[in-house]
């Protein structure tokens, strides 16, 4: 997980970002985004806790020294707004010697590809953009993580070995997170089914149970950040350093979500929590989540359908044979017809008429047609269907969501195949764990 921390240095000293409301059901506190964009003033002080010094874990004989814990946990301090306590110091130290073990994973698998050598002008250009994001110079941003006790070398070494593991990560699974055209289709199905329904956009902190000592280290600690989002650390910078989900390393932004479709108990949370509201911690088998609700909406996008038709016209006045023989008809030519070759075959044989109805919205289109435009695959061609005006045969030649904050294709198989590089690099440092030899000191 890239750890980006130009938006943190942009709102460490920002004034609070949450101002706390009432502490009943499933509400928190109400955040206040225009805080997490204020700029940067000043820089932190260091944090007051101490670490003895020596070894304190080996990955596969490579040293994990105090000195580098209390690097780590400077760096998720500054970045995250979460200010040290007596209470969630452990959860810190916990999250940073994780990263720490992943890091050396990380190098390690790094190390043997003699091509992936990240140059020093590569990570300057990452620090550039890092400064670039937080308005400022690199040179400042540096002495600014400086004057918070993170030295340059252990974040340019950070940052070295972030740059790698993308790109390893990216070499090695691009072909396997490449989305098919199915795929993609098959999610703009869903977003036009779920068009009509209520709809959240959330972030979200999910902390891993496995990952952080067990269930009730989840709890303590997401009870913990809870605490310090209210008293004024940012909800994405937080995310960014402590959250488990995919949706981290872009500051637990988790996009619309559709009702139903995620754990009862998140629902739960989505139906109660108003917008700009902060959850409290929420369990879920594996870990417990806290959502931020950025926004709602009733689904009032509309869905959108491409028709063609071939129909045999026939008066409301005509006779039972006539309607049989019409529909024998269809049904004998129907197997052969495709959107590609539906108009063609319609104006070769007589009495046959075809049509282009171009894209609609599902619900302007006749009664008739209606259930069809919903719930037909697109390229299939329908049964017979009657209307006054005769007996048709539909091509359903695409379908699509309408309206505001609609995804196009190219964003959705984008998002899809980001999804699926997320998941293979989890799996991949998870595998690298299970065959490592990790001791805690």
């Amino acid at each position: 997980m890239r750890i980006t921390t130009g938006v943190a240095m942009a709102a460490l000293v920002a004034g609070s970002a949450i101002a706390q409301t009432a502490s009943t059901g499933q509400a928190a506190g109400t955040l206040d985004p225009a805080a997490e964009q204020a700029p940067a003033t000043a820089a932190p002080a260091a944090a007051e806790f101490t670490l003895a010094d020596g070894i304190v874990a080996t990955v596969n004989d490579q040293i994990i020294t105090g000195f580098d814990l209390r690097q780590r946990m400077l760096a998720i301090i500054a970045m995250s707004q979460v200010q040290p306590t007596e209470e969630n110091i452990p959860a810190i130290q916990q999250q940073a010697l994780q990263a720490l073990i992943e890091e050396r994973l990380q190098a390690q698998e790094i190390a043997k590809y003699e091509t992936l050598k990240i140059p020093d002008d590569e990570v300057n250009r990452e620090i550039a953009a890092m400064a670039q994001e937080a308005g400022t110079s690199p040179q400042n941003y540096m002495a600014f993580l400086a004057q918070g006790g993170i030295r340059p070398e252990t974040m340019r070494a950070q940052l070295r070995t972030e740059i790698g593991w993308r790109e390893l990560v990216s070499g090695r699974f691009n072909s396997r997170a490449r989305v098919s055209r199915a795929q993609v289709e098959q999610n703009l199905r869903q977003l036009t089914e779920a068009a009509s329904k209520p709809q959240y956009l959330i972030g979200e902190i999910y902390l891993e149970a496995n990952r952080v000592g067990g269930q009730q280290a989840a709890m303590n600690g997401a009870e913990q950040l809870v605490a310090q989002m209210v008293q004024g650390a940012a909800f994405q910078n937080v995310a960014r350093q402590f959250s488990a989900a995919p949706s981290a390393a872009r500051g637990g932004d988790a996009g619309w979500i559709v009702q139903g479709t995620v754990q009862p108990a998140l629902q739960a949370a989505l139906d109660s929590l108003q917008v700009g509201q902060l959850s409290r911690p929420i369990p879920v088998d594996g870990g417990v989540y806290i959502i931020y609700m950025r926004d709602k909406r009733a689904g009032a996008a509309t869905s959108l359908v491409t028709l063609k038709q071939v129909m045999v016209e026939l008066p409301e006045t005509a006779t039972t044979e006539q309607v049989a023989a019409a529909t024998q008809r269809l049904e004998a030519i129907r197997p052969s017809l495709t959107c590609d070759n539906m108009l063609q075959r319609a104006t070769s044989e007589a009495g046959l008429l075809g049509s282009d109805l171009g894209e609609s919205d599902v619900a302007n289109l006749a009664p008739q047609f209606q259930q069809v435009a919903r719930s037909a695959e697109v390229n299939t061609v329908s049964n017979p269907v009657r209307t006054p005006l005769g007996i048709h045969l539909l091509a359903v030649c695409g379908r699509r969501v309408g309206g505001v904050d609609v995804p196009t294709y190219q964003e959705v198989e984008g998002r899809l195949r980001n999804q699926n590089l997320a998941m293979l690099a989890r799996r991949y440092i998870r595998d690298l764990r299970a065959d490592a030899l990790i001791e805690m000191k």
